[in-house]
């Protein structure tokens, strides 16, 4: 049996002055660890494949380079919707950005959207990089990671300008209303350890509802550790617990639903 962990962020680990500095930071918190023995303690249970997920220009460069000899990793470039400020109007970094679409083992632009709930970026600052990621994109013929919070309203009409995205909708926390959205447009949704902690009835009601032809597990490490290991620093091994919660609250059997989602995966990203 094989998972797919479609969304983490393990270029960061053991950097001491690269990547996205929250997300290092929070690596540090893990002790004594090293990038393989992450990627050998999920591949023990099961997880075989993993995408790794830029947030700005360095953080992507960092992300191709990690991937670049490793066998089961692979790249996605992204300018988060929390960065979107630095970049806006900033033509060479722009360009040097773009540049990287075309570099080996890049599978996706993002991950890139709309985020109104911290909006440590002007609202006009998103929208505008979102714009320029989905357009990459299309460019590259490359699918794109969203990520969405408390934005829908403005990033629908922006996703439905650009005809023949692909993506999938990273951490999906959202209304069934916005999920029968999502479907259809085509996108996959993405469920992690929240699944596994949520007190929201909406959210639970939503998961179970999630197309398996349309679901994909990611872990979002180091963020977002599922219970029972709350407290942890998360890592992409618990893919394999985050599918245990979904097969028992989905009253699916757990082979089927690990097959079924790595298929997916597979195919959005394009990966062996």
């Amino acid at each position: 049996m094989e998972l797919v962990d479609t969304h983490c962020h393990i270029q960061s680990i053991g950097q001491l002055d690269m990547g996205e500095e929250t997300t290092r930071k929070l690596w540090e918190k893990a002790g004594d660890i090293s990038a393989n023995t992450v990627i050998a303690a999920a591949e023990k249970t099961g997880v075989t494949r993993l995408i790794c997920v830029g947030c700005d220009l360095e953080d992507s460069r960092l992300a191709i380079e990690f991937v670049r000899s490793r066998t089961t990793c692979w790249a996605s470039i992204g300018i988060h919707p929390h960065e979107a400020q630095h970049f806006t109007g900033n033509q060479k970094s722009l360009r040097e950005f773009a540049n990287l679409a075309s570099e080996p083992k890049v599978v996706a632009i993002g991950e890139c959207g709309l985020d109104f709930y911290y909006n440590h970026s002007s609202k006009a600052a998103q929208l505008a990089m979102l714009h320029f990621q989905i357009e990459l994109a299309l460019e590259y013929n490359l699918p794109l990671i969203f990520h969405v919070r408390e934005a829908f309203d403005d990033f629908w009409p922006v996703f439905d300008r650009h005809p023949g995205v692909q993506g999938v909708l990273h951490s999906f926390t959202d209304s069934a209303d916005n999920l029968a959205k999502a479907l259809e447009r085509g996108l996959y949704i993405g469920v992690n350890g929240i699944a596994t902690f949520t007190k929201n009835q909406v959210q639970t009601e939503v998961y179970k509802a999630i197309p398996l032809q349309k679901l994909v597990l990611e872990t979002d490490a180091p963020f977002l550790t599922p219970t029972p290991y709350r407290g942890r620093v998360n890592e992409p091994k618990q893919v394999a617990v985050i599918a245990d919660f979904l097969a028992k609250l989905r009253a699916e059997d757990r082979e089927t639903l690990a097959a079924a989602t790595t298929i997916n995966a597979r195919k959005l990203f394009g990966i062996a």
